[in-house]
């Protein structure tokens, strides 16, 4: 019983060294120094990134369509006025 307290005492101490320690201060500064790094790049979330990424997915193939939409439109254009061009 004496020895579970003493090494209770004991851990404790330690414990309280480590927390007062310049090394939690260092800690400390450097996850804050880190935090105010990552909110000055405007990063975003995986889920954010994902969702524009289809978004884009989806805008390229309707650009896609687009495209063809009016290549054949000229086309008629052109084959209805052949001395004109485009």
């Amino acid at each position: 019983m004496l020895k579970e307290k003493f090494f209770d005492e004991i851990a404790a101490k330690f414990s309280d060294a480590i927390a007062n320690s310049p090394a939690k201060d260092v800690e400390k500064n450097v996850r804050a120094m880190m935090a105010s790094t990552f909110t000055k790049l405007d990063l975003v979330t995986r889920e954010e990134f994902e969702i524009q990424q289809d978004v884009l997915a989806r805008t390229r193939e309707t650009l896609t369509a687009l495209e063809a939409r009016v290549a054949e439109l000229e086309e008629k254009l052109l084959a209805g006025n052949p001395q004109d061009s485009l």
